[in-house]
């Protein structure tokens, strides 16, 4: 198993299941998140995070080459999800996934496999990702809604292929858009490592309301 489920958050009972793919740095804030979830939404919601044992690896849709530091990406995201996808089993329930950075990828491409998650939630999503912009061309994502963000200096950045997030996410909207889906692209202030939990939250909470 490339996963451990970590302690839910919210509603145990909710009809509403949010489900994240997080890190030691994601469980930091993951408190706060579920707080804020709380203060920008009336909707019950059950906040499950999964913390996955190698980042790279487990949340990667193929292979590629490391894009920083010297640790290529994996292609354990299917096994990841397969595990994912035995926690949704109640069709009563309504599931959304999210995440943030390579998480927000992995909900995204998750939302591409399955039917199973009404909405995406994703949060400065790699949308760098070697390869994604052509899946997402070639594909269907089976969710209602996709909540896009980016901070507004995470593209001005040295790293070539890094530095192609916001054509890329820009690109993912309008495409999104054009196929019916019900999409948002919001702008946060500063770069990639500022307040990854209230980005998420925003997220989630969006992904919420589109319910109602």
């Amino acid at each position: 198993m490339n996963y451990e489920l970590i302690t839910e958050y919210g509603d145990p009972g909710a009809e509403n299941v949010l489900i994240q793919m997080v890190d030691d740095h994601d469980l930091e804030g993951i408190e706060s998140e579920a707080a804020e979830i709380k203060r920008l939404t009336d909707a019950d919601f059950c906040l499950t995070a999964i913390k996955v044992r190698d980042w790279n690896k487990d949340l990667s849709p193929w292979q590629a080459p490391a894009v920083f530091g010297n640790e290529d990406f994996g292609s354990g995201a299917k096994d990841t999800l397969a595990g994912v996808l035995g926690h949704t089993d109640d069709r009563s329930r309504t599931y959304y996934i999210g995440g943030y950075s390579l998480a927000g990828l992995f909900a995204l491409w998750a939302a591409y496999q399955t039917d199973v998650f009404r909405g995406v939630a994703a949060a400065s999503p790699s949308v760098w990702f070697p390869g994604f912009a052509d899946y997402m061309k070639e594909n269907t994502i089976h969710a209602e809604s996709v909540y896009l963000s980016l901070g507004n200096k995470e593209e001005k950045t040295r790293n070539p292929v890094m530095a192609s997030v916001g054509s890329r996410i820009r690109e993912a909207a309008s495409m999104l858009a054009e196929q019916g889906i019900d999409t948002v692209l919001e702008w946060n202030e500063g770069n990639h490592f500022r307040d990854a939990d209230i980005r998420t939250a925003k997220a989630f909470a969006w992904v919420l309301e589109r319910k109602k």
